[in-house]
């Protein structure tokens, strides 16, 4: 095909995507700031993996959590969104408060998958401090386990409003 044959095609068939979903409500208790990109800082609490996964294609060029505006970052001090998946273990405890703690606020904490909402599989687990929200204030949850990658990226969009 030459270059102009291929413009003509280009020309004729116009362009070819999607139509954007629809705008998600806003999640409960969204601090306004946190309208329209946020950072997100994940942090595994004690999973089997299987969140961080998901959580991976979440943000993977599949579903592409980013083109929602929520992108991952190294430090919660560059976060405005703490993602914990997976039970908390004694030893994550601490940890996990300390870096809540080192998130500028305003911020939302979001527990990913069944583990950090209420302990799920490991309820009652002799390591397992409990869930998140009994260690830090959860503010948004997603049910699953674990969670589908589409059903994060909603969780995300709620928060971007995007």
């Amino acid at each position: 095909m030459s270059l102009i044959g291929l413009v003509r095609l280009i020309r004729t068939t116009g362009r070819v995507a999607e139509p954007a979903p629809p705008r998600p409500d806003p999640a409960p208790g969204r601090p306004a700031a946190l309208a329209g990109s946020v950072q997100v800082r994940h942090v595994d609490a004690g999973s089997c993996n299987g969140c961080e996964v998901e959580v991976a294609a979440a943000f993977g060029p599949v579903y592409d959590a980013e083109r929602y505006g929520a992108r991952l970052v190294a430090s919660p001090r560059h976060a405005d969104v703490v993602l914990v998946t997976g039970v908390v273990t004694h030893n994550m405890a601490e940890p996990l408060r300390r870096t809540v703690d080192a998130t500028p606020r305003p911020r939302m904490v979001v527990a990913v998958g069944d583990c950090a909402r209420d302990c799920g599989a490991f309820a009652g687990a002799h390591g397992v401090a409990g869930a998140v929200h009994d260690v830090v204030d959860v503010d948004l949850e997603v049910r699953g386990c674990p969670p589908e990658p589409d059903a994060i990226v909603a969780a995300l969009r709620q928060v971007t409003g995007r």
